[in-house]
């Protein structure tokens, strides 16, 4: 029952979002970067490391990937279920694919209620503080996409 409020009010605040206006920053990313269902180059030159993406999924303050997620950390309480469950998800989807949907989900799927991690342009609602500003840093999504990448069962 915990996970039916959860998802409403996710997604009422998904429909006040679509209500207000936009506000209008420039891109993180140039179009080119994006090719089909993926970002297939890495954001930063430097690689991803899984223990620190791995941190950044489980901190409830910094990704908050386990408010809707669950992960395969079983020490890990509370995790979510209005998302998919990522286990396994390294061997379902590439490095890529995986990075276009921490970037902005919402390029696949438009009615998601997964936010962009890491774009700042079309975005209601945004506190003061955080306008103008991603989520995660682009080492950050690389982080999260190499921890992602070792969930391989």
């Amino acid at each position: 029952m915990p996970g039916r409020v959860l998802a409403a009010v996710v997604l009422a605040l998904g429909l006040s979002a679509a209500w207000a206006a936009a506000e209008d920053y420039a891109p993180l990313l140039p179009e080119s970067r994006f090719v089909g269902d993926e970002i297939p180059e890495p954001l930063t030159d430097t690689p991803g490391d899984p223990e620190r993406g791995r941190q950044i999924v489980l901190n409830r303050e910094v990704g908050n990937c386990l408010i809707c997620h669950k992960v395969p950390e079983p020490e890990e309480r509370f995790q979510g279920e209005l998302g998919p469950d990522l286990s396994g998800v390294g061997s379902r989807l590439t490095a890529g694919q995986l990075r276009l949907r921490i970037v902005d989900q919402n390029r696949l799927n438009p009615r998601t209620v997964m936010p962009p991690y890491y774009r700042v342009d079309r975005l209601s609602l945004v506190a003061k503080q955080y306008r103008g500003k991603p989520v995660l840093t682009a080492q950050q999504v690389e982080d999260v996409v190499a921890y992602l990448q070792t969930l391989r069962e």
